[in-house]
């Protein structure tokens, strides 16, 4: 019995030998041609240049041709589903943020499933967004900023940069939490928000820390809260919305690299590799500090179970306050 057990193991192993092997060599060979990186936005964005910068990275570490590619539409879905439907061989990668997470549940007919038609490898970067409000509203803190807000319900407004963006659904989370209403006005990006939030035609604005700074700096926007679970260094006076009155309340937009599903896992193993060592380099580090974004890495594991968890997250705040893409 045991001389035939073997046997069987044997035969096994010898099976299963000529096709690890194979996945070994492929691997060793990965990259063999030139890869493309799908940007689901616009060119010039903060993801762009991030994505730009990691297409050169790559390229050179890996001693191959990587060639960047905006495709936007659709709130980064139509990108996204390239990707997904691309064939699953590490040479049609993503990077996208967590307008992938959201999207899941605020767009459900994009054609693809966020979580099991793409393979995360691994974060790059993750953003704080903080609560900026005009000068003229008469709220010094969060909590004045609630009371106001339940004192004239539908009658104060609060930007973002458009429908299924991080600051949209940072506004749905906290209109939730805070039992307040709030009327949401999207806006074709960042810019035509902030300006109508400077000259008083909105009162709020959960904006990106970055483009934020410099006009809290200038007392022209009063910033009562950060949204990350620790305060912001550049902002080390500004509580978080969790400690400020909204416990459990956390949002942190972030950057990551993605493949298609199915993608060997040797494949992935070597991106992700890759990509922690492109995110460690000094160089990388201090284009991610302009762009007002803290370096992440990982690994594939960390990345992934992120992705899950956020998607599961977004898909609550969906959920209970009812927001749409339209």
């Amino acid at each position: 019995m045991n001389r035939i057990l073997s046997l069987l193991g044997a035969c096994l192993l010898a099976a299963w030998a000529p096709g690890a092997a194979l996945a070994q060599a492929s691997a060793a060979a990965y990259p063999s041609k030139t890869i493309t990186l799908i940007v689901p936005f616009a060119a010039g964005g903060s993801t762009d240049t991030i994505g730009r910068v990691i297409g050169e990275k790559l390229s050179t570490r890996l001693k191959q041709t990587v060639i960047v590619e905006n495709r936007p539409g659709s709130g980064s879905t139509l990108g996204s589903g390239l990707v997904a439907k691309a064939a699953p061989d590490g040479y049609t990668l993503l990077v996208n943020t967590i307008s992938l997470a959201i999207n899941a549940s605020l767009q459900p007919r994009a054609g693809f499933d966020a979580v099991k038609d793409l393979q995360p490898i691994t974060q790059i970067s993750s953003l704080p967004l903080v609560l900026v409000i005009h000068p003229g509203v008469p709220a010094k803190n969060l909590q004045e900023f609630i009371a106001l807000a339940r004192s004239q319900p539908g009658r104060l407004n609060y930007a973002s940069s458009g429908n299924g963006t991080s600051p949209h659904l940072a506004g749905e989370m906290f209109k939730t939490m805070a039992k307040v209403e709030m009327v949401h006005v999207p806006y074709k990006g960042n810019a035509p928000a902030v300006n109508d939030l400077l000259a008083g035609h909105v009162q709020a604005h959960f904006g990106l820390l970055p483009a934020m700074l410099p006009h809290i700096k200038t007392g022209k926007l009063r910033a009562i809260a950060v949204t990350t679970e620790t305060r912001a260094p550049s902002l080390p006076d500004v509580p978080t919305v969790a400690e400020a009155g909204l416990p459990g309340y956390e949002i942190n937009s972030w950057q990551g690299l993605f493949a298609p599903a199915k993608t060997p896992p040797e494949v992935v193993r070597k991106l992700s590799e890759t990509l922690v060592a492109v995110v460690a380099d000094p160089e990388f580090r201090a284009a991610l500090a302009q762009e007002g974004s803290e370096p992440v890495g990982g690994s594939v594991e960390q990345f992934s179970t992120h992705v899950r968890n956020e998607v599961a997250k977004w898909a609550r705040v969906v959920k209970e306050s009812g927001a749409t893409a339209d």
